[in-house]
């Protein structure tokens, strides 16, 4: 009877708890969106990429005609979203950017149910939320008609439903949601396919080293690698999830666009590839290479509007120095404990921040450019959080670092949001670099 009772119990506890989470990730989003949305549509013109991906979403919209398709060289879900709110909210500043707002609001939510994942207390997730939020990267982002929010916000979800289900003995639904999110991803756009590769290369060297029998001889629950991991998950549901599943969520949108024309949705994945793996692309006045987006070496100008002799409205992608820079740090006190302690925690963050930033190093192309740093940007959120909350570390440390990330989001609003409009002399204050400019 008493341990009915206490079964009961648990159980309460239990339903509780998952209430509150969706409570809170509510909230996130809730308070996101909003943030998102205030001066959305300042400037009412295309900023930045909007000129190739917002004339591909209003094609979409109309009847079929003998036109190329524009923007053949990206697939096709993020557009089809735009065009979806095009068609309900205008075709106007708003219509075209109203979606992003969701997504960010989304990848914000996604930050906070990997920190739920990984340091399993409200406080440490919710303080990853913030952090993720008070990036820049993500703001401007989640302010503009382009397609990497789309791909983030389904990446993030997709990591998070893997994180969740890294230590459960039956991951399998778990598993396939992640897998399922990843071929979302990736049919907004191809990078999407980065945290999917991180994914399968986790379980396979799980897998791995598990058929070789492998065992740390003072082996703990908090190791990332445990020869009794998984114990009901099977090849048939490895490739399930990340095969099968993946593969039908990215052919979804192109069924919607080619129906279920073999010739033609083969012709459009070699269309992707081939823009996407080539080297001969023409320079750009902000690109910039791999090993320099972590310290933020030359960021991109979405927008320069000079108001009159002294205003200028501004939209810079950047990144918050205070938030990346010392998540740099942060990465090697986590390198340093999966090597000598093993634990799990740090050995997912590193994956997942490296996976999606160092695959573009295999990339042959020579045209690169810092958003392409966004998804391991955003999840060096998590890095910071865990090493701020690591044993010994007091308890106030966390906040007050959030506080001071917040400081240095807000001094970039100026050059993060078009509608808030600076002055030159603030211009020149906060361009610390020459390759800022």
């Amino acid at each position: 009877m008493l341990i009915g009772a206490a079964k009961t119990l648990h159980d309460k506890s239990a339903r509780l708890s998952v209430t509150r989470c969706c409570l809170v990730s509510i909230v996130v989003f809730f308070c996101a969106h909003v943030a998102f949305l205030v001066g959305l549509t300042t400037p009412e013109k295309f900023v930045f990429d909007e000129v190739h991906y917002v004339p591909a979403a209003r094609q979409m919209l109309e009847p079929a005609s003998e036109d190329p398709m524009l923007n053949p060289m990206h697939p096709p879900l993020a557009k089809q979203i735009i065009a979806l709110s095009i068609s309900f909210l205008g075709d106007n500043a708003f219509g075209w950017r109203y979606p992003a707002t969701v997504f960010g609001a989304l990848s914000v939510v996604a930050v906070y149910l990997c920190g739920l994942a990984l340091f399993a207390r409200q406080s440490g997730a919710i303080a990853a939320s913030l952090i993720a939020f008070f990036n820049q990267m993500l703001f401007v982002q989640a302010r503009i008609a382009m397609l990497d929010i789309f791909a983030l916000a389904f990446a993030l979800l997709g990591i998070a439903a893997f994180l969740h289900g890294y230590r459960k003995s039956h991951p399998q639904a778990l598993f396939g949601v992640a897998g399922i999110c990843f071929g979302f991803s990736a049919s907004c756009k191809w990078s999407g396919l980065f945290p999917l590769a991180t994914a399968i290369l986790i379980v396979a060297v799980i897998r791995l080293m598990q058929n070789w029998r492998t065992q740390f001889a003072d082996g703990s629950d908090a190791d990332w690698y445990r020869p009794e991991l998984w114990s009901g998950f099977r090849l048939h549901h490895f490739v399930t999830c990340f095969a099968v599943l993946p593969a039908m969520a990215y052919l979804a949108s192109f069924i919607v666009l080619y129906g279920f024309s073999l010739f033609d949705l083969i012709e459009a994945q070699r269309r992707i590839f081939a823009d996407n793996t080539t080297t001969a692309i023409a320079g750009h006045t902000y690109m910039s290479s791999w090993p320099s987006w972590p310290f933020l070496i030359r960021p991109v100008w979405y927008l320069f509007d000079k108001v009159d002799d002294d205003s200028i409205a501004a939209i810079v992608l950047l990144g918050n120095p205070l938030v990346l820079w010392p998540a740099l740090p942060a990465l090697a006190v986590a390198l340093r404990d999966w090597i000598v302690a093993r634990r799990a925690d740090a050995f997912l963050v590193l994956a997942f921040y490296f996976g999606p930033y160092l695959a573009w190093a295999l990339l042959p192309r020579t045209l690169g450019f810092l958003y392409y740093y966004l998804p391991a940007a955003t999840t060096a959120a998590l890095a910071l959080v865990y090493a701020l909350t690591r044993d010994g570390m007091p308890r106030w440390l966390l906040g007050a670092y959030v506080i001071v990330a917040g400081a240095g989001f807000a001094a970039m609003l100026p050059i993060s949001a078009a509608f808030i409009g600076t002055s030159m002399q603030t211009f020149n204050r906060l361009m610390l670099f020459q390759s800022w400019i």
